[in-house]
């Protein structure tokens, strides 16, 4: 490939990160000024400021009446792992992964819970495992999106509706961008640092009413540490649910959190983020099916994510070399993008195939990934050159 003139347009938003993830356009920090900062989260106002989160979060998400909502600690991750001490062990558990969270998943429950009757159903990146292998019969746990490969679910028709197991759905990048069909979930996690582009460290959980009563009539057998803990004297604490947080929450947070959540409804709810993260992903499809160098990781069009899109370098000179080599040649466009102030943070994860991921939820303007396209023709070419001068 010959050397390419460096684009003129540079993106007004560089911030294509997979988590955090870019503020809603036009935020600044004047967006935060009512956050009630001092007082407490028990307070009135703080205890209000939760609440009107919960509300929003039902209404933005469309999430069923009969279904508790609870922000709770540690990101998704702590609503993730919430759901697993608290709830498995009743009956059989099917894993069902392909991709690094997933797999993460895996390994808490056979390592750490050390669960007796666990299946795992997976795949490599790219690809979704046999959804059909899944009894239902059993608990089950998954990801609705891939975050590090780039491959969701294209709907819960998988599902069946007289199922006997609990589902417990890592749904943190789909959450806001994706269609979640609840009345298939009983346990719904994410981040709102992720589509809504809130700040990080807080996590949300939501519990359908099957979930709520396995949570009042099961008792693991293991000793639960106190902010995992979603019932007491065998009740549901039905406070965690009504803005009465177990630990302290950052108020200014869950302010930013507010201000996200009005942007959505402002512009149009669910369906109107679901149309901005399909229109950006479009962007970048069009760019990767007339590109000579680039392809998707997940090979399924009808299971590749509107928010993580996940690339990997498909040149012939590239492919040739060995694996370090290749993830050398990645890191390297990854770098010089960064260096040119033009996208940020758009690596591939740390444990996926070497490669780019292009965050491209709600929040993110499709101008800007318009402009961003030409600036990854310009990289390759620069670092191929590179690699043949060096050859």
């Amino acid at each position: 490939m010959t050397a390419l003139a460096k684009p003129d347009l540079r993106p007004a938003n560089p911030n294509f990160s997979s988590g955090p993830c870019a503020k809603r356009p036009g935020w600044s920090l004047q967006a935060l000024a009512a956050a009630p900062l001092g007082r407490s989260h028990r307070a009135k106002i703080g205890k209000s400021k939760l609440e009107q989160a919960i509300e929003l979060t039902r209404e933005v998400l469309q999430v069923p009446a009969g279904y508790r909502i609870g922000i709770v600690p540690a990101s998704d991750t702590g609503a993730v792992e919430m759901a697993l001490w608290s709830l498995l062990g009743a009956r059989g558990v099917d894993m069902v992964a392909w991709e690094s969270f997933g797999a993460g998943w895996v390994t808490d429950v056979v390592k750490q819970l050390k669960l007796a009757d666990v299946r795992t159903i997976d795949a490599p990146y790219g690809r979704l495992p046999d959804l059909s292998a899944i009894d239902f019969d059993r608990d089950v746990v998954f990801t609705w999106n891939g975050t590090t490969s780039g491959v969701r679910v294209p709907h819960g028709d998988f599902i069946p509706s007289d199922r006997k197991g609990l589902t417990i759905c890592d749904a943190t990048s789909a959450a806001f961008a994706q269609r979640l069909d609840f009345e298939k979930l009983d346990v719904v996690t994410f981040s709102w640092q992720k589509v809504i582009g809130g700040e990080g460290a807080h996590g949300v959980l939501i519990l359908s009413p099957r979930a709520a009563e396995r949570l009042e009539i099961y008792k693991p057998a293991w000793p639960l540490p106190k902010i995992f803990r979603l019932t007491s004297g065998g009740k549901l604490i039905e406070g965690i649910f009504k803005g009465e947080t177990i630990n302290t929450p950052s108020m200014l947070c869950v302010e930013d959190y507010i201000d996200a959540l009005l942007w959505a409804r402002e512009i149009g709810g669910l369906d109107a983020l679901i149309a901005r993260a399909d229109r950006n992903l479009a962007v970048i499809d069009d760019f990767v099916a007339k590109s000579s160098w680039l392809g998707h990781l997940a090979l399924d069009p009808a299971t590749r994510s509107n928010t993580s899109v996940c690339l990997s370098v498909v040149d012939p000179a590239v492919t040739a070399l060995e694996a370090d080599a290749q993830a050398a040649f990645a890191k390297a466009i990854v770098s010089v993008l960064e260096k040119e102030g033009v996208a940020y943070d758009i690596g591939a994860y740390r444990d996926a195939p070497p490669g780019l991921r292009i965050w491209a939820g709600a929040t993110v303007e499709a101008a800007d990934l318009e402009r961003l396209m030409p600036w990854l023709d310009w990289a390759f070419a620069k670092e191929l050159a590179t690699l043949q001068a060096a050859a």
